[in-house]
């Protein structure tokens, strides 16, 4: 069975040390629930009972632990619900990463079901913000948000249309201009994280 989409961004999140995610499921999240559900012997999931609760135990997990801490949640409302837990993190300048879904790729600004542009609204919340649209795209964006968050001790947002998430990666999608070293000239160079072998450049086992 071929990488998907969210394996490439899951496989990425191990790579910066990252050993356990708060979140709850829903349907705009499946292909990150399904490569969550692959590497359960690397990703420990915690299935909270409210987003905001993910938000907030991600940003104590930062503070108590040192590292970075993740949550996930499904498209338009359930994604809403982190902002609260954000804030806590960009207010005491706490390294948190926030994953969400999105509609179909399709079917976004059609007034749809859950139609919630996350990028935009969680723009005033981040250090680094951006929607991936397309299995090539998660790569590149998904090292930038782990290090932005790290090096700006902030919180980085990422959200993917549902149907991407499950797209399989292929090296024939990947533009010319890119490269998996680029990401290092779009931030400034940062103290060394020893928990990430991303950070040092270093190839994944």
């Amino acid at each position: 069975m071929k990488m998907t989409a969210s394996d490439e961004f899951m496989d990425t999140l191990v790579d910066w040390g990252v050993e356990v995610i708060f979140g709850l499921p829903g349907d705009g999240i499946d292909g990150f629930m399904e490569a969550l559900r692959k590497r359960q012997d690397k990703i420990r999931f915690i299935h909270v009972r409210h987003e905001e609760s993910a938000a907030f135990m991600a940003c104590a997990y930062a503070k108590y632990t040192g590292k970075l801490g993740v949550c996930l949640a499904t498209s338009g409302p359930g994604g809403i619900h982190l902002l609260n837990g954000l804030y806590d993190a960009k207010l005491d300048k706490q390294p948190v990463l926030a994953i969400t879904g999105l509609q179909f790729h399709d079917l976004l600004n059609t007034h749809t079901q859950q139609d919630v542009e996350l990028d935009r609204l969680f723009e005033d919340v981040t250090v680094y913000n951006s929607r991936v649209m397309g299995p090539a795209h998660i790569r590149n964006v998904a090292n930038l948000a782990c290090r932005a968050a790290v090096a700006h001790r902030g919180v980085s947002h990422v959200t993917m249309p549902i149907d991407m998430q499950s797209e399989p990666m292929e090296e024939s999608h990947r533009s010319k201009g890119t490269s998996l070293t680029m990401n290092s000239v779009f931030l400034p160079a940062a103290p060394a994280c020893p928990m990430s072998k991303a950070w040092r450049g270093q190839p994944r086992s």
